[in-house]
């Protein structure tokens, strides 16, 4: 600190004027207060330092003197029966508190941590360790540095700080503690504690510490303590006071040891009580050894130059002479920190705050990391830890990086595992990306940032096992065991696929059988399913054996098909659009149950998605499942969706011969015993369609069924009376499936056939289950054309209609591109909204504007394009939509009109 606080006189202050004990009144984090505790020692040379800090960190010490460890660090404090409860005490390079241990210890002298112990630091979340004067105090905190400035005559606390302390100098290197102790003295008989009540407690903690190493080393003792607390250091007060204020505190079993910490925690915005402004700044005025200014416009220059923004000499040059001459124009002693800035972003960055914004976070407050000797002591866990990054080559580091790794490849593989453990134990050091290259399963995308916290979630890791995959296995069982949502389960199960949990699957998949088998919510069924699917490719790709998991997922897969249409109608807004979002995630996770790749070298196995049922008998009076597995009944192998002896519509029989799909035997109309072809409905009345799955045991639909019915097994009969419920809308019939032998993406085409089909489900779903079947080509675009013109018929109130639009073309889903290829579909919605009364308009335009709001830009100015254009009459079918300006159909003949130049350009005139 080379100037005193109480302006330019100080620098005459005579050398030390008070007897006892050198106390050094300091700011933390502060680069002049540690050059003045350099210089101060250097003069003193006492024999024992006392530094604020815990004295539990005594035995610590010697570990600052280590070459392994590098600045910023922290004394790291926690609870040993509860490491989340932990404190920390930061230290950077420019930190007095620093300076002066390395000086004790390179000067032989003695160094002791005199502030309240951890061990009742960390009770302070315990009830009797609560101040009620804290609570009444805290509309009266001070800040010292802030009422010094404006006492001063300054608006801004940190730019005062810089004028008298971090930019002069000083011949004396008493002086500036002593005129700082005489302001913090006015500062507490004005203010008291200042709205710290717990800061009496520790300074009487300060005082009994003081006074027992003022009985073994004297006076020639240096305390090096936050400037606030020398006046309470220096005054008189009996030791039987300060041992009652000490008496009755609680306390907790503690550990301690030192850890890396960041520039960026020792940020005031990253919420650290005592942090600054800009740690990086100070860094360089501590340790830049002259013309501190210039060597920071060479930082930024070298900087900005690595963006590849042009920056020279001239530029460096210029940039200092401007800092100096606002320095002078705003009477200051030396450039600051603003000064600099302001001189940076008009010369180096043309007046723009863009690049100033790097500067800030890569400079100004920086991404430094400190390092701890391997010597510190350390949990188990983190020693494992630590062996793991080394021998995996995954160096901590402060600033955020991303991380590409091919799971294909052994290493990376093995990275992806513990980052994965790492993750299920809740230490957050990355977490996984969208990737920018390929999206194959093979390969993943985290995003890396150690940050000095993560040192108490691993503490508190540790009470799993002394290893990360012994720590990590013991958690998922724990969670699997005490687990009661099925989601959870499927999530957790995932989480031990890809974190190659072997040990701890076995009794993540018993706890998900037996919840899948007790939870009957389709919704929580369907939300279940799509961790399940995922898991099974993630399976595939770490060739880990997942035959467990698919007879589960084909269980849910058969039972979500047999309960979702039910379970679909009568829902409010809310509920069907959180339907929706069920339905998409099935959707999805049944195309990666359909299409997984089979493991290199595994046993043949019976197929799960293509199974049939049997023989069926052809009298049109049911069928028997024959050949299926417990809970498939008619539908065969559990997984199938084969149709077999399909129930009859109306006392009419159709018939099919198990495992096909012919057209006899799909649904019949209403009334009839017609025959119905595949993907074709009777009529607009029944709306049957192929490849609807009627559940085993399920009886045919009201009043149509004379004693038909198909006999299964247990659980398949659940959902009878439901479906029957729902046939009021349409005629529903037990339907074949698509292709030939049926497979679960037939039954489930079916499912959505029927949520398309029925008035009853909401508009959203009706739309999202017209458009899936679109987009997989299980649905014409006639039929398609079809089914908006019903939804958007004048009959249809307005708000249900909107919802079908946003069902079928949301943002999303790439529904502006199906409108800008086919302009009937546009029509039809553009004549809709043209016919939306008035007063129902202002209740579809929220609908409205969030649906066609997700288009990318250049989609909505094509539709505004194709609209204003006026509506065409050509659909798929039809002429080719032209785009306005240009003719549907080439001119040949202005086209011959260029050959002989182009052959001319092209070198091809005699070809």
């Amino acid at each position: 600190m080379p100037a005193a606080p109480a302006g330019p006189g100080a620098d005459e202050a005579p050398a030390r004027s008070l007897p006892g004990p050198l106390v050094l009144g300091v700011r933390h984090h502060g680069p002049g207060s540690a050059r003045a505790v350099r210089a101060a020692l250097d003069a003193g040379r006492p024999k024992a330092v006392l530094v604020e800090g815990p004295p539990e960190a005594d035995a610590l010490v010697a570990l600052a003197a280590d070459e392994e460890m590098r600045p910023p660090v922290a004394l790291l404090a926690h609870a040993v029966d509860d490491p989340g409860r932990a404190a920390f005490w930061p230290m950077a390079e420019f930190s007095p508190e620093w300076v002066a241990i390395r000086w004790a210890l390179a000067h032989g002298a003695e160094v002791r941590f005199i502030d309240l112990p951890a061990t009742h630091t960390l009770a302070a979340t315990d009830p009797t360790w609560g101040d009620e004067d804290e609570a009444a105090g805290q509309g009266l905190r001070v800040d010292p540095v802030a009422e010094l400035a404006e006492a001063a005559g300054y608006d801004d606390a940190e730019r005062w700080w810089e004028d008298v302390v971090e930019l002069r100098g000083s011949t004396d290197p008493f002086a500036p503690f002593e005129a700082l102790a005489e302001a913090m003295g006015a500062l507490r008989e004005a203010y008291g504690h200042g709205g710290h009540p717990r800061d009496l407690v520790r300074e009487a903690y300060m005082r009994i510490r003081l006074r027992a190493a003022q009985k073994e080393f004297g006076d020639d003792i240096a305390v090096v303590c936050g400037a606030w607390h020398v006046p309470a250091l220096r005054r008189r007060t009996p030791v039987t006071a300060d041992r009652a204020r000490l008496k009755g505190l609680p306390k907790v079993k503690t550990e301690l040891t030192w850890v890396p910490w960041t520039h960026r925690r020792l940020a005031r915005r990253s919420g650290y009580g005592a942090g600054i402004e800009a740690p990086g700044w100070y860094a360089h005025l501590f340790t830049a050894s002259d013309r501190p200014v210039e060597r920071w416009m060479t930082k930024v220059a070298r900087l900005l130059r690595d963006e590849d923004l042009a920056v020279s000499s001239a530029h460096v040059i210029e940039a200092v002479r401007l800092a100096d001459t606002l320095a002078v124009m705003r009477g200051r002693p030396l450039p600051g920190l603003g000064e600099t800035t302001d001189a940076v972003r008009a010369v180096m960055c043309d007046g723009s705050d863009v690049p100033l914004d790097l500067i800030r976070d890569r400079l100004v407050v920086g991404d430094v990391l400190g390092t701890v000797p391997a010597g510190a002591p350390a949990v188990p866990l983190q020693r494992d830890l630590e062996r793991l990054q080394r021998g995996l080559r995954l160096k901590p580091e402060a600033h955020e990086r991303e991380l590409e790794l091919d799971l294909r490849k052994g290493t990376d593989a093995a990275r992806s595992r513990l980052l994965h453990r790492l993750r299920l134990l809740g230490v957050g050091w990355g977490a996984p990306v969208a990737g920018r290259g390929s999206t194959g399963t093979f390969r993943e995308s985290w995003r890396l940032c150690w940050e000095p916290e993560l040192h108490v979630q691993v503490a508190e890791a540790g009470v799993w096992g002394t290893t990360v995959e012994g720590a990590a296995a013991a958690k998922a069982e724990s969670q699997a065991v005490a687990a009661d949502d099925l989601a959870a389960v499927t999530a957790l199960a995932e989480q031990c696929l890809l974190a190659g949990l072997t040990e701890a699957l076995p009794a993540v998949l018993h706890a998900l059988a037996e919840r899948a088998a007790l939870d009957s919510d389709v919704v929580h069924l369907a939300q279940a399913l799509p961790a399940l699917a995922r898991s099974l490719r993630y399976g595939d790709v770490r060739a880990t054996d997942t035959a467990a998991l698919g007879e589960v997922a084909a269980g849910l897969a058969e039972r979500i098909c047999v309960g979702l249409p039910p379970a679909c109608t009568g829902l409010d807004t809310d509920a069907a659009a959180e339907m929706r979002e069920r339905v998409d995630g099935v959707h999805a996770a049944l195309a990666l149950l359909t299409t997984r790749p089979e493991r290199p070298g595994a046993p043949d196995e019976p197929d799960r998605t293509n199974g049939t049922a049997g023989t069926a008998p052809a009298d049109g009076t049911g069928a028997e499942g024959t050949a299926g597995t417990a809970g498939a009944g008619a539908e065969g192998a559990a997984g199938t969706a084969a149709s077999a002896g399909t129930a009859a519509c109306a006392g009419a029989g159709a018939e099919g011969a198990a495992g096909t799909a012919a057209s006899d035997g799909t649904a019949a109309c209403a009334g009839a015993g017609a025959e119905g072809t595949v993907g074709t409905a009777a009529s607009a009345e029944t709306a049957a369609s192929d490849g609807t799955a009627a559940s085993a045991g399920t009886a045919a639909s009201a009043g149509t069924g004379t004693g038909t019915g198909a006999e299964g097994t247990a659980g398949a009969a659940a959902s009878d009376t439901a479906d029957t419920a729902d046939t009021a809308d349409t005629a529903d019939t037990a339907d074949t499936a698509d292709t030939p032998g049926g497979g679960l993406a037939d039954r489930w085409a079916g499912v959505l056939r029927r949520l398309a089909g029925r008035e009853r489900v909401p508009g959203v779903l009706r739309g999202r289950a017209a458009r899936l079947l679109l987009d997989e080509g299980r649905l014409g675009e006639d039929e398609a054309a079809r089914l908006m013109g019903l939804a958007l018929s004048p009959g249809t109130p307005p708000a249900d209609a909107a919802a079908w639009i946003e069902g079928f073309v949301g943002g999303a889903s790439g529904g502006g591109l199906l409108l800008v290829h086919d302009e009937r579909l546009l029509g039809l919605v553009d004549d809709w909204l043209s016919g939306v009364p008035a007063e129902a308009f202002t209740d579809v335009l929220p609908l409205l504007r969030r649906t066609f709001a997700g288009y990318e830009a250049g989609v909505r100015r094509t539709l505004g394009e194709l609209v204003a254009r006026g509506p065409g009459t050509a659909g798929p079918a039809g002429p080719a939509v032209t785009t306005p300006g240009f003719a549907g159909t080439p001119d040949q003949e202005r086209a011959d009109g260029v050959m002989p130049l182009l052959h001319l350009i092209l070198g091809t005139q005699g070809q």
